[in-house]
């Protein structure tokens, strides 16, 4: 017992000794001991510059004015820490035992360079410094031993560090991970609370990359390990421009990260900005807000695999699977299923909602890309948000609004490169038929919209409603049209569409106007004619639709016509002729009747004179031929009476050639009379 008592009075002794040389040593002296020991701990030139003050209570620690701290040799950014105003405390037990227990660091305006190589070396983790033993070149060799360097050096395991709490105001982070950008933020406002060395930390950060703040919060699981490049668990939250993002996983600080990622942004742009990232401009319903729910996996490569995707983009529904390479412009691979698509406002028409939608409704309402009395919308479209990825992606949805064409149930692959977008329709339901074809968006050096589709058995008034607000001819045809349209605006690519087509169906109507009633009593004003057929070819040119060949089949009556339909000014010229079949002893008449003006009022209107023109000229035809006939006969009758010829059936071509050979052998006999 006296021994363990001489033992405790000899530690307490040493210690008060110990603490007594502390406290008369200069400061200078206590810093300079203490860098010597920093340098050996961690390998790193250190230096402490400045005012330099000791504390003693209720931790041991040092103040100085300036702290720098280098960083590896293979690093060329600089030192790894350099900070003003520096308050360090040490855990005076844990450094006797040998590890490096920093209770607390405080620091103004700090900054902090880190780097990691693709080799694994990173510039946080610390060796000890490094110890060179000589080897007596002079001394003999003994049978079992083997010739060595004269110069050895030998790095012991890395010394054990770790920090309770770290707080840092105003500092600027720059972290290089090799084959990747620099990432540089200043004005950081960072604390670290790491209580025990082999547990959890807990880091709180607010940012300002764009001046409005971002405040981070995470909390990772074996910290130390999570420092020494290890995969931990991790959970993160990051608030920026009113936006959230959530990681709750695994991750290292080489990049890789796994588990359920949550973003919850009412403005995408927003949120982007206030990182100091580029805001894509994205369209309505199509990422201008983003509530989504994943699994993902991120590499260090920078590639993204998103597993159980739930998506809405503010009014669009998506969920799948995608892989994406982060590197450069995103390229895109991924298979979504959604329900209803909204993608008018990609597309530049109106994003309020429309009753169409791939059916055969005869409702007489806008579709809501034009405006009768003021033409088509002129704002002017931004389609930036093309260029905002590359790749394929398999699309299902219940349907989709083009915002000019409207599709039912649609298969299709949608395609991006370099601000062309290409959707193939491969199986849709469109205007209670069937569509195949594309349809392409192209902004690469200005915006273009075009296509080529194909329809079967469509419903041919809610298709001409919403390719040319033309309501008044319903059925169900088939039809092929391309076209093409140039243009930063709705009105500008109406006005400069261009292309061709052609429709052929059976029995419809045209609404506004009865043939029947127009050929029996001659008035047009209203009604609807039904017909047996109808075909019809057109060709379009600077918005302008013409079609010369459209032919209507009735029972008692046909109808063509021809003329010009303005797209872009929404003005129609228009002439149908109708013929009774039966009329006039069967050998018909023509009323030709004229539709003219805007599509919200046209003029239907029977053009009398053209009817009038059009049955003289045949009756003018028959009695020119009457004429012809007659004088035909009595020239006849007075030439066969100069030829002499009796019968009535001899052609008189041939009796003048005989009467003229007769005449002839007579000359030639008197010659050699």
């Amino acid at each position: 017992m006296r021994w363990i008592v001489r033992l405790i009075g000899f530690v307490i002794v040493l210690v008060l000794v110990a603490g007594v040389s502390v406290l008369f040593l200069p400061a200078e002296r206590i810093a300079k001991l203490a860098t010597d020991q920093i340098r050996k701990a961690t390998g790193r030139d250190v230096s402490i510059t400045g005012d330099v003050s000791i504390t003693v209570w209720p931790v041991l620690g040092v103040k100085a004015g300036q702290l720098e701290v280098a960083n590896p040799d293979w690093s060329d950014l600089g030192p790894m820490l350099r900070a003003e105003d520096v308050a360090i405390g040490v855990d005076a037990m844990a450094l006797i035992s040998g590890d490096i227990l920093i209770t607390n660091i405080e620091a103004t305006r700090p900054t902090i360079r880190l780097e990691s190589r693709a080799d694994g070396r990173a510039s946080w983790v610390f060796t000890t410094a490094s110890e060179t033993t000589q080897i007596d070149a002079e001394a003999p060799v003994q049978p079992d031993e083997t010739t060595a360097p004269t110069d050895v050096t030998q790095s012991s395991a890395p010394q054990t560090v770790s920090i309770q709490r770290l707080e840092l105001t105003d500092a600027t982070l720059i972290y290089d991970a090799e084959g990747a950008d620099l990432v540089s933020y200043a004005g950081v406002d960072l604390t670290l609370d790491w209580p025990e060395r082999l547990g959890a930390a807990e880091i709180a950060m607010t940012l300002r990359p764009a001046g409005s703040e971002v405040d981070v919060r995470a909390s990772v699981g074996g910290f130390a390990d999570f420092i020494d490049g290890q995969v931990q668990p991790i959970e993160m939250t990051v608030n920026a421009g009113g936006g959230t993002a959530t990681l709750r996983g695994r991750a290292s600080t080489a990049g890789d990260v796994a588990g359920q990622l949550a973003l919850a942004m009412p403005d995408t742009d927003a949120f982007l900005a206030a990182l100091d990232l580029p805001q894509p401009g994205l369209p309505a319903k199509l990422g201008q807000s983003i509530d989504m729910s994943t699994e993902m996996t991120l590499t260090s490569d920078r590639r993204l695999a998103l597993r159980d995707l739930r998506v809405d983009l503010g009014g669009n529904a998506l969920n799948g699977a995608a892989d994406i390479n982060l590197n450069d412009t995103p390229q895109i691979n991924a298979q979504l299923n959604a329900g209803a698509l909204d993608l008018r406002g990609a597309t530049g028409g109106s994003t309020a909602s429309s009753s169409g939608g791939g059916g055969g409704s005869s409702s007489s309402s806008s579709s809501g890309n034009a405006e009768p009395a003021s033409g088509w919308p002129k704002d002017r479209i931004d389609a930036s948000g093309l260029a905002a990825f590359n790749g394929e992606i398999a699309l299902s949805a219940s349907s989709i609004d083009l915002g000019q064409f409207k599709l039912g149930p649609t298969q299709t692959l949608l395609r991006n490169d370099r601000s062309r977008m290409v959707f193939d329709l491969r199986d849709v339901v469109a205007y209670g038929g069937n569509v195949t074809g594309q349809f392409v968006m192209n902004n690469r050096s200005g915006l273009s919209v075009g296509g080529q589709l194909g329809a079967t058995s469509i419903d041919i008034q809610s298709f001409l409603r919403d390719a040319a607000e033309v309501e008044r001819l319903t059925g169900t045809a088939n039809a092929s049209v391309s076209f093409l349209g140039v243009g930063q605006s709705v009105d500008a690519i109406v006005k400069s569409l261009s292309g061709d087509g052609q429709v052929k169906f059976g029995k419809g109507t045209i609404l506004g106007i009865d043939l029947d009633r127009l050929m029996r009593s001659g008035q047009a004003g209203g009604g609807t004619t039904v017909f047996d057929s109808l075909t019809a070819t057109w060709t379009m040119n600077a918005g302008v639709m013409e079609n010369r060949d459209l032919l209507l089949k009735l029972k008692n009556y046909e109808a063509r016509g021809e003329g010009q339909v303005g797209l872009g000014a929404q003005t129609i010229d228009y002439t149908f002729t109708p013929v009774a079949l039966r009329a006039n002893e069967g050998n018909g008449i023509a009323i030709p009747v004229r539709i003219r003006g805007p599509w919200a009022s046209p003029s239907i209107r029977p053009d009398l004179d053209a009817a009038i023109d059009l049955n003289l000229d045949k009756k003018i035809e028959e009695e020119k031929a009457k004429v012809q006939a007659k004088a035909k006969a009595a020239v006849r009758e007075k030439v066969a009476e100069e030829l002499g010829v009796a019968d009535e059936g001899q052609d008189l071509e041939e009796a003048a050639k005989d009467k003229l050979e007769n005449e002839l052998k007579k000359s030639l006999r008197g010659l050699f009379d």
